[in-house]
């Protein structure tokens, strides 16, 4: 059932990074199916009966934009999707509508091979863009969402363009979502600015898959005495990520958060690794495996092997709508910081979020209760 009373009737602009990729079309298509009654909300958890009185932004309050290099239009990118079996079958036309809408509000990103431009100037010119999208709309505030394409973790001091895109955000005042384990604004040179902007922002990398059933069984084995010796797990997938994360230093960037998750629940780092491994016809699609070796009673030696096959784009995809509509409503609130109350949303959540996801989700419904509270 649609969570629909006590939500705010103010527009909400959603400003995507990466706004033409596999992520983005799922998000906004998605947005405009379930928001006309074409689809149920299945994934959204905040139209679940918890979040209906926490005053959130309606899916139909939202509007698309964003940045991204590439120029294949959404309509055709979403018939692509579609051709994969990402979206259902005759979507892309339904909501074409909606898919040429937010294509008109895309603009160039960077930077490109050849740019000149100071990062303040290319700060600038990118904050100009969002701050334009917001006034064009007249909309009470936007939520600037990093859903591009992993990048290697940065060297130097130079800014990496995760950095400057979450610069932009802070400059235009918006609040902010990293979704990718890319640097964003964890970036030390972003640290002063980031307090400075009294802005709410959340995470590091979306938990969709592997790592989300690491944060339920790993607490499980920890809470039954069991003695975990060796976690090792597999990754195919294709499409832009697995290009993306073919690069070793990319996925050495995506595999720390999935390491993480282990030390956390553990409080050990079994032996094992963690391998991605790009295989281009898998598409959108995704195989991943783990296999957990454990020690039991009287050190009978057991192990437990588990398979997840998931479509990546419909797994973020509604997590993306779900950060948008919570921070919005935190920055409505007045708000302000990381917030670790959305740690059941990223591998990497924000300072002082407990692990597991169960605690995980209890912080979320609290602070559900709280965004509803009145003042």
């Amino acid at each position: 059932m649609s969570a629909e009373p006590s939500v705010s009737s103010s527009r909400t602009g959603v400003w995507l990074i990466g706004a033409r990729g596999s992520v983005a079309t799922t998000a906004i298509a998605g947005c405009a199916a379930v928001a006309a009654g074409l689809h149920p909300t299945t994934g959204l958890v905040t139209e679940t009966e918890p979040f209906a009185a926490s005053g959130l932004p309606a899916l139909s309050s939202l509007v698309f934009g964003g940045h991204d290099t590439v120029d294949c239009p959404l309509p055709k990118r979403a018939e692509t999707l579609a051709a994969g079996g990402v979206l259902p079958h005759g979507l892309p036309s339904a909501v074409r509508g909606e898919l040429a809408a937010a294509d008109g509000e895309i603009r160039p990103g960077g930077p490109l091979p050849g740019d000149t431009r100071s990062e303040d100037a290319l700060i600038g010119t990118l904050a100009g863009d969002i701050r334009d999208f917001t006034r064009r709309h007249g909309l009470a505030r936007t939520v600037v969402v990093n859903v591009a394409s992993t990048e290697p973790t940065p060297e130097g001091a130079a800014l990496p363009a995760s950095s400057l895109y979450a610069a932009a955000a802070l400059r235009a005042g918006c609040p902010y979502v990293n979704f990718t384990p890319s640097t964003g604004l964890h970036h030390p040179a972003l640290a002063a600015e980031a307090r400075a902007a009294a802005l709410p922002y959340a995470g590091r990398d979306g938990k969709t898959g592997q790592t989300l059933l690491r944060s339920v069984l790993g607490p499980m084995f920890a809470q039954r005495a069991l003695r975990v010796l060796a976690w090792s797990g597999t990754n195919l997938l294709g499409g832009g990520d697995g290009a993306a994360l073919a690069d070793p230093a990319a996925a050495a960037a995506k595999n720390s958060g999935k390491e993480r998750v282990l030390a956390d629940t553990l409080g050990t780092v079994p032996q094992g690794e963690v391998h991605i491994d790009d295989v281009p016809a898998l598409g959108d699609w995704k195989t991943a495996w783990d296999h957990i070796a454990f020690d039991g009673f009287l050190g009978s030696r057991m192990t437990l092997q588990t398979t997840w096959q998931g479509c990546d784009s419909a797994l973020a995809a509604p997590l993306v709508l779900d950060l948008v509509r919570l921070l919005a409503r935190a920055h409505e609130r007045g708000l302000t910081g990381p917030r670790p109350e959305l740690a059941f949303y990223f591998k990497d959540p924000d300072p002082g979020a407990p692990a597991a996801l169960g605690e995980q989700y209890a912080a979320l419904l609290d602070f559900g209760r709280r965004l509803g509270d009145p003042r």
